[in-house]
């Protein structure tokens, strides 16, 4: 089933501020916000979330806020979240050299930080069925 996205002028006025952010970053209202939002308060809830969680005020560094962003995606096998937020990825670290080897982070000798492993470690444990946070874990990303 594939569920169809409306105009843009359809939505409710709070979601208009979205899709115009959206189509000034990225010269069009982005097909998966228009399905979105034809749940509004779904919307607004991930919209918040993501806010909060990609925030300044984050004691985490914007490249790894992104780093864990895009590899929970990879896990969750969204396409367009991974897209999206690689982009984003790219850009804060300057170059696409950690975007392009996230899927593989482990072998990737002198591409991560000790802290860059240990936040993706942490995140595949927190999002992967089969991994758990495991007390050493837990010491180690509370110790970076």
């Amino acid at each position: 089933m594939r569920v169809p996205a409306r105009d843009p002028g359809t939505y409710p006025w709070y979601l208009r501020p979205f899709f115009w952010s959206q189509r000034r970053r990225y010269g069009q209202v982005l097909v998966p916000g228009l399905v979105w939002g034809r749940i509004p308060r779904l919307f607004m809830a991930v919209a918040l979330l993501y806010g909060a969680l990609d925030s300044r005020r984050s004691r985490l560094t914007p490249v790894l806020r992104s780093l864990v962003t895009v590899r929970v995606a990879q896990l969750n096998w969204c396409r367009f979240c991974v897209d999206i937020n690689a982009i984003v990825l790219a850009l804060r670290a300057g170059s696409a050299a950690k975007r392009d080897a996230l899927g593989r982070w482990r072998e990737a000798d002198g591409v991560y930080t000790a802290e860059e492993q240990v936040a993706l470690e942490y995140a595949e444990a927190t999002t992967l069925s089969d991994r758990q946070v495991t007390d050493d874990l837990a010491a180690r990303a509370r110790a970076t």
